[in-house]
């Protein structure tokens, strides 16, 4: 799945320790029209996978403009400040449904979802 080069399906890594499959992504719309996708995985109870896919933005070594030509950089970038807001919410609901909690709670952390709305007007 290392790049640049076209985009394919998310692996989650595979770890046989318990944690539940959980994986949550953040679609995040540049302002200059590109696009980013990434995809994090819970693994290891507590420890984050990430994989990144971007589009529409030459600089990342996509091909063209065109926001759903996703291709997977090869870079050690894990997102951008206006993608924190949701990484912060899946970190708190990670903690306070299944690792705080007496009994773990997938359920409940699927169902702690961040209010809709755009993360840039959020401090």
């Amino acid at each position: 799945m290392r790049g640049p080069g076209p985009a394919t399906t998310y692996q989650r890594p595979a770890f046989s320790d318990g944690t539940p499959p959980a994986t949550f992504v953040v679609l995040h719309r540049g302002g200059d029209g590109s696009a980013y996708l990434n995809a994090y995985s819970s693994v290891w109870d507590n420890v984050l996978h990430f994989q990144c896919a971007a589009a529409g933005q030459p600089v990342l070594g996509c091909p063209d403009r065109d926001p759903a030509h996703f291709i997977v950089p090869d870079l050690p970038w894990i997102g951008c400040v206006w993608e924190l807001p949701p990484i912060l919410h899946e970190r708190d609901a990670w903690v306070r449904h299944l690792l705080a909690s007496e009994v773990p709670d997938l359920e409940a952390y699927l169902n702690d979802s961040l209010p809709e709305g755009t993360t840039g007007d959020r401090a």
